[in-house]
């Protein structure tokens, strides 16, 4: 087993060769300890690492963790009824209500989903969105409320203008935070009553209108999967495969993690699969070379899990055929 020093990872190697691996976070050590307390009941631990973090990026990456931990709804209740003035057991009771609602309703379609699964979904949205609000209302400088805002609000349909005004309150406090992004270019998708000509304009203004070495430029390359996944067999890969595609995809990389001031942090990892799998989507496999290399087998779940069930899977054929 090799350990890549400073990220706390350990990849395990065939042959001379790195074995993919999915990575369900950052490779931030502190997620484990939050699922850890998370899924024990322990508020105290939990309460102490996500205090030790200041409100951005990297907090927001432990209350997700901590929101997406089972079980965290049979306590965060009662921490929330013995502490009413403190909004960081709000902030986790609302992140945990979402990834519970998002559990009852499933990944399926919409048609495919229960009408007794969409009322226990928007129940616990409805909870998550009470709780946040008050979360927003006693800490005015904090994004993470904002970010959880911006998926109830998808879940809850309250429409695009109201979404809109969620992202801007979101990046009014954080300006380049690429969840808040994330989940507004999911908001602008067609699959969601936006558009692909909305979703690709919004990538780009967001990408480009960001310092160089932005995380951001993962959009662009979201936006094309996203048009890619919309459209029927053989469709989808004349669109990948068309020049004007694969020239803005090289853009965004040189505007993002080729750009010399790209840090490898927060979710630089994603970044890299997103653009990985577009390259590869596209045909350019020297783009797919170079990122697969920059991930050394580190898988992230999104957006390889569009591949099939497996994403570390889908990555090693990604790779594979990338390096023939």
């Amino acid at each position: 087993m090799a350990v890549l020093r400073g990220w706390g990872l350990t990849l395990g190697r065939r042959a001379g060769r790195l074995v993919p691996r999915v990575q369900k976070d950052s490779g931030d050590p502190d997620v484990a300890l939050v699922r850890k307390a998370a899924a024990s009941g322990d508020w105290d631990t939990l309460r102490g690492l996500l205090e030790a973090r200041p409100e951005t990026e990297d907090r927001t990456e432990l209350v997700r963790a901590a929101g997406d931990t089972a079980g965290v709804e049979k306590w965060i209740d009662r921490v929330v009824e013995a502490e009413p003035l403190a909004a960081l057991p709000r902030l986790v009771a609302g992140f945990r209500y979402i990834s519970w609602g998002w559990e009852a309703r499933t990944g399926a379609s919409a048609r495919h989903v229960s009408r007794e699964q969409f009322e226990v979904f928007h129940a616990r949205l409805r909870t998550a969105e009470r709780q946040l609000y008050e979360v927003a209302e006693r800490e005015p400088l904090w994004t993470s409320p904002w970010l959880g805002l911006q998926m109830t609000g998808r879940g809850l349909q309250v429409g695009q203008d109201a979404a809109r005004r969620r992202f801007e309150a979101a990046v009014r406090r954080d300006r380049f935070h690429l969840g808040a992004h994330q989940q507004q270019l999911q908001q602008v998708c067609d699959k969601w009553s936006g558009s692909h000509e909305e979703m690709h304009a919004f990538a780009r203004q967001s990408a480009f209108g960001a310092p160089g070495g932005t995380l951001l430029g993962q959009l662009v390359a979201m936006a094309h999967i996203e048009q890619w996944l919309s459209l029927d067999s053989g469709a989808d890969d004349s669109y990948m495969r068309q020049p004007v595609v694969a020239s803005s995809l090289r853009e965004a990389a040189d505007h993002s993690f080729r750009h010399p001031d790209f840090v490898r942090s927060g979710g630089w990892l994603q970044v890299l699969n997103t653009f990985a799998m577009a390259f590869s989507l596209a045909g350019d496999h020297g783009g797919a070379r170079e990122c697969f290399d920059a991930t050394e087998g580190r898988v992230t779940e999104s957006p390889w899990h569009y591949l099939g069930s497996d994403p570390a899977e889908a990555y090693r054929e990604r790779r594979s055929a990338a390096k023939r």
